[in-house]
């Protein structure tokens, strides 16, 4: 079995999509958040605690796991899940967004990537048919095509060349795929709709299992990033999952749920936890200020965990005295917050009240409203 997706209603008011993502090791509702766990573990949680704080799905990044400690490694304790004692499903991205953050480091041709290692400066070779087989070793039930993720504000002549390069690489993966993973596409194409519609049309007519949309979130504005996802809501297939990749706070997966988004994931809630930022019902809480060091009310009086019952006060002590039950109880927090901001907004779709839902999520908080 590789995945199974279907619509189960679509939002009178907003065109917003309810779905049911079926994978072989859970079945999810969708729009729905994916907590990121790098080198199989979410940053400062077991996954006892995961479990909480998730649907059940979660991401795993092949670039660090190929480096460290190794695909081979992973696959002997059967996979990512066997590896981290995961029960619940599993995605992994193909290692192309590396290609884009260690750009300096780099050297893209036909074949592949060549690039050294982001610590010891080692040479290393990435391609699609590789990027697979990593995969396959670590065996998430949904996997990335291999892709170059370029700057958002390229030239349109190097867009048209990645994009077809792109291309090429999707193909490449796909035959080079062995096993009944869920292989997505990915829409690149900066911010250029042409080539962006372009990219899609192509992937859709190689007939992948979903697709993600990738480059957004990488240096554009809100606003321009928005807008494409609002552009290609009606080029990507409907009857497919759609993925944004690495969007995470919690106003952009309002506004791209309203442009047809079913998947998110992104670093953000876990590292801006380790610094020190909370993500609540109410905003955003930089727990280190000073008008925190005697607040003895709850970081999110609206959300009840386990995180409830420690007093602002005291989750700031714990981050000026570097203690790391902060960082802990913060990134609890903040995937604790998206799961239940994902809940509403699937609640609200299934009411057909997203709008609505949209104007009272900006009233009550203060997340930024770009449009």
């Amino acid at each position: 079995m590789s995945i199974k997706f279907e619509i189960t209603h679509i939002c009178k008011q907003s065109g917003a999509r309810l779905g049911k993502l079926t994978t072989p090791h859970g079945v999810f509702e969708t729009p729905i958040f994916m907590p990121v766990g790098t080198l199989a573990t979410v940053k400062t949680l077991t996954p006892e605690e995961i479990k909480e704080v998730s649907e059940g799905l979660i991401l795993g990044n092949t670039y660090h796991l190929w480096q460290q400690p190794g695909e081979q490694l992973v696959k002997k304790h059967g996979g990512i899940r066997g590896f981290m004692n995961w029960d619940g499903a599993l995605l992994t991205d193909s290692g192309g967004f590396q290609v884009f953050s260690l750009a300096k480091m780099r050297d893209i041709k036909e074949e592949g990537v060549y690039f050294k290692h982001h610590k010891s400066g080692a040479p290393l070779f990435l391609s699609p048919e590789k990027a697979i087989e990593i995969q396959e070793a670590l065996g998430a039930d949904i996997i990335m095509s291999f892709d170059e993720c370029p700057p958002p504000y390229e030239t349109t002549d190097y867009m048209k060349k990645s994009v077809e390069r792109t291309l090429r690489w999707a193909k490449r993966g796909k035959d080079a795929l062995t096993t009944d993973q869920a292989l997505f596409g990915i829409v690149q194409g900066g911010l250029d709709k042409e080539i962006r519609k372009y990219c899609a049309e192509k992937l859709a007519e190689m007939d992948f299992p979903g697709y993600s949309i990738g480059g957004l979130s990488v240096g554009e504005t809100k606003e321009e990033m928005y807008e494409m996802t609002e552009y290609l809501n009606d080029i990507i297939p409907k009857n497919k999952p759609r993925y944004l990749m690495g969007v995470g706070a919690p106003e952009d997966l309002v506004e791209n749920v309203i442009n047809g988004v079913d998947m998110f994931d992104c670093v953000l809630p876990t590292r801006i936890a380790r610094h020190g930022t909370a993500l609540t019902t109410e905003g955003k809480v930089v727990i280190k200020n000073n008008i925190y060091a005697e607040d003895f009310s709850s970081i999110d009086p609206n959300l009840k965990t386990p995180v409830s019952k420690y007093t602002k006060s005291y989750l700031r002590h714990l981050f000026k005295a570097n203690e790391i039950l902060g960082m802990r109880l913060i990134s609890y927090q903040n995937l604790a917050y998206l799961k239940h901001l994902m809940a509403e907004i699937r609640q609200a779709i299934k009411e057909d009240r997203l709008l609505d839902f949209k104007e009272e999520f900006y009233k009550k908080t203060n997340y930024p409203k770009v449009r």
